[in-house]
């Protein structure tokens, strides 16, 4: 399978998973390796949805502007609904419990986030799929936050 995005062709390597706001997949254009997120509109019995590219988009320069570590937001197709973003090459928070490899310093990086987040008054979505730990740093990979 194959996205063109902005008149770029990506190869679809593997599918990544589904969140509430859409499907990500593995892809490359031959040179590198990145994370495609393809927004959906499926109903979700717990989230209230608004435009969701737009507020993928606002919350990526939120997150950004307080210094979270995630995914640079490489290019976007608006009228597709289509984000490309670096691809973050680890296991999840979420692998690494169910193989009881957590090791203190993930908790420091998340305690590090929140010592960011909480002054701005944002929150982010916890859930341990959402951080991925490549060469021993955490990464939030969901765009994902919400003001509290």
């Amino acid at each position: 399978m194959q996205f063109v995005l902005n008149g770029r062709t990506y190869e679809v390597l593997g599918f990544l998973g589904k969140g509430k706001g859409g499907y990500s997949y593995l892809v490359t254009d031959g040179h590198g390796q990145y994370t495609l997120k393809r927004i959906h509109h499926e109903p979700c019995d717990y989230y209230t949805f608004g435009d969701k590219l737009a507020s993928e988009l606002r919350d990526y320069e939120r997150l950004r502007s307080v210094g979270i570590p995630m995914p640079e937001l490489i290019e976007v197709d608006r009228e597709r609904e289509l984000i490309l973003k670096e691809f973050i090459d680890g296991p999840s928070i979420y692998e690494l419990v169910s193989r009881d490899e957590m090791v203190t310093d993930y908790y420091e990086q998340v305690r590090a986030m929140c010592a960011k987040l909480y002054p701005a008054g944002l929150n982010i979505d916890y859930f341990p799929t959402n951080f991925i730990v490549e060469d021993g740093k955490l990464w939030y990979i969901d765009y994902e936050c919400n003001v509290y």
